[in-house]
């Protein structure tokens, strides 16, 4: 179970989230009754950056010795391959002390999973 550090914008009262790592991909966040479909963005866009928020950092214990995974939500379609990331809006995960905060980020939108990589 993580302690949800910074409210999400729409579940703003839930304080506890579900996670689950699949593989180095893939993983399950589960907030209430809503489970969501996770991407690592590294995974499609190798120069994924951003700064991580000042409060952010202090709320999760980030650090360059601890740093936190990184997924983005997915909204999936079908074919799999038209499904939508939100880069826009990653979710941080500290698994040393089970923490969880999503930032907004100004640089970034959605795009199709199909935009990067080969199908």
């Amino acid at each position: 179970m993580l302690s949800i550090k910074k409210p999400i914008p729409g579940f703003e009262n839930i304080l506890q989230a579900e996670f689950k790592q699949i593989d180095e991909t893939f993983a399950i966040l589960k907030l209430g009754n809503f489970v969501f479909t996770l991407i690592n963005p590294f995974v499609l866009m190798k120069d994924y950056s951003f700064e991580i928020p000042k409060d952010v950092e202090v709320l999760l214990d980030i650090s360059e010795k601890n740093p936190p995974l990184v997924y983005c939500n997915i909204v999936k379609q079908e074919p799999f391959e038209n499904s939508i990331v939100n880069f826009k809006a990653p979710i941080l995960i500290n698994p040393k002390n089970n923490t969880l905060a999503q930032v907004i980020l100004d640089e970034y939108g959605i795009g199709a999973i199909k935009d990067f990589i080969k199908v």
